[in-house]
């Protein structure tokens, strides 16, 4: 097969990439090449088995929108918030892409309602107490998509792109880039199940926007071919859930309170990330038999719980270059110990330096949402670098926060974010190999679906340029 434009991965990167395309009047032909299911096929077996049952791919992480589909849907609104990319073509010109790209989201259904603005007097409160805290306070506008509206307007855009003439292959592994003499010449995919089935396209620009999921992936095509990268950053923590109760204030005011700090003795540095009020925890596998922790937040289906993660970041010098291998490592323990399953352990039975057992979990104010989780011990697999941030950073955030250190709150894991090896890009997004562009959360470069989105956005613009 021929194409001007093969995108490996339908995740937000991707879909904007051709959406854009498709709105700016482009006559390439474009083809997506997707592991998982189409949006309508794609459903999580656990609302009936109540329990994971390690569907290979993952439906909550592969499939059209990626992981978006199956996250609680929130596309944050500043530059401040998302990843590196205003690093690359500025912060202006970052916050530009996101407001086009929001009004994008607009046109397909989302709620016009914003979170987290308009309530001064009440965040200024918050933020002195973050500040006494020795935290800082993201200021971050959130539209709230939900879950479920979510799968909805990514149902609507990917119809909306078929009937605009792309060429999406869901249910194909992407194996290999076409890459000789530093030109990257397009792709080879095998349908899943079937290694007869081979798709191999030519294309004369090749878009790799494979998310976290393809992180590990795009980090051996780099070393195989030579495209010029450096180590980037894995995240390490646990998905923290309490009683809407306690975090009433903030979850009004806020809807997510981005809280940053480096807490002693490392100062590494911690911060929150994916709020969930009235959310509930879940679970994502990864092919490699990797459960992993996450949270969703639905527009009209709400617990009595707020989740949220709390991540710590790490970054390696020579001549350690295997962060994300290093992340699967402490992932596998903590699986091993869970017997595959999700861990859960109170935080005062951690202070404690015990183990928390079912029965304590069922007397508990906090009933856990993830209802497989395993009541155990997270500390017997966590690094103790990490372990002790996370203890100290949820002491400081008991100060903004009050009752958020409280005995019962309960902490998750492994939550692991795998970004990608940093892919050095110019600010056309070229990498070093010719007609070879990276993006997304799989760059290095963005973390959530507003920043990636837009850098699709950016993508077919100069895609658009080159065409005219």
């Amino acid at each position: 097969m021929k194409a001007d434009v093969v995108i490996i991965g339908a995740g937000p990167a991707g879909i904007f990439t051709a959406l854009e395309l498709v709105k700016l009047g482009s006559k390439q032909k474009i083809v997506m090449i997707e592991k998982g299911s189409a949006m309508e096929n794609r459903k999580c077996p656990k609302s009936k088995t109540k329990k994971c049952v390690n569907c290979k791919p993952c439906n909550i992480t592969t499939g059209f929108s990626g992981a978006g589909a199956f996250s609680d849907g929130k596309l944050s609104l500043s530059r401040d918030v998302g990843g590196d990319f205003p690093e690359l073509v500025g912060p202006d010109f970052a916050q530009e892409l996101i407001d086009y790209t929001d009004g994008i989201y607009l046109e397909f259904g989302a709620d016009e309602k914003v979170e987290g603005v308009g309530q001064t007097e009440k965040v200024k409160e918050i933020r002195k107490r973050a500040i006494q805290a020795g935290l800082r306070l993201v200021d971050c506008p959130i539209r709230h998509l939900g879950t479920e509206k979510a799968q909805e307007i990514y149902l609507k855009i990917e119809h909306y792109l078929q009937e605009h003439g792309v060429e999406i292959y869901f249910g194909y592994d992407c194996h290999d880039l076409m890459v000789k003499d530093g030109v990257c010449t397009g792709a080879r995919a095998v349908k899943l199940g079937r290694n007869d089935d081979v798709l191999e396209i030519e294309s004369k620009e090749v878009i790799v926007a494979t998310g976290r999921r393809g992180a590990d992936w795009l980090e051996k095509v780099c070393a195989k071919y030579d495209v010029a990268h450096k180590p980037g950053t894995v995240d390490i923590g646990v998905r923290v859930e309490v009683r809407n109760e306690i975090m009433e204030d903030v979850n009004n005011v806020l809807y997510e309170s981005k809280l940053i700090g480096y807490p002693r003795p490392f100062k590494n540095k911690v911060r929150t990330f994916c709020q969930n009020p009235g959310g509930f925890v879940s679970q994502e596998n990864y092919d490699n038999d990797l459960a992993v922790v996450n949270g969703h937040s639905y527009k009209d289906l709400k617990s009595n719980n707020t989740n949220l993660a709390i991540l710590c970041s790490h970054n390696f010098t020579e001549p350690f270059n295997q962060p994300i291998e290093y992340a699967q490592k402490v992932g596998e323990l903590t699986n091993m110990l869970g017997a595959g399953q999700i861990l859960v352990q109170r935080y005062g039975d951690i202070l404690d330096g015990k183990r928390t057992w079912e029965k304590e979990l069922s007397q508990s104010n906090v009933k856990p949402t993830l209802p497989d989780a395993v009541a155990g011990d997270i500390t017997a697999a966590m690094p103790y670098r990490a372990m002790t941030n996370i203890i100290n950073f949820i002491q400081a955030v008991d100060h903004v926060v009050p009752g958020f250190a409280g005995v019962e709150t309960l902490l998750y894991s492994p939550e692991l974010k795998f970004y990608s090896n940093k892919v050095k890009m110019d600010t056309d997004l070229n990498t070093n190999v010719k007609g070879l562009h990276c993006l997304g959360d799989s760059s290095g470069w963005t973390r959530g679906l507003m920043m990636a989105s837009a850098m699709g956005v950016l993508m077919a613009r100069k895609l658009k340029s080159l065409e005219d």
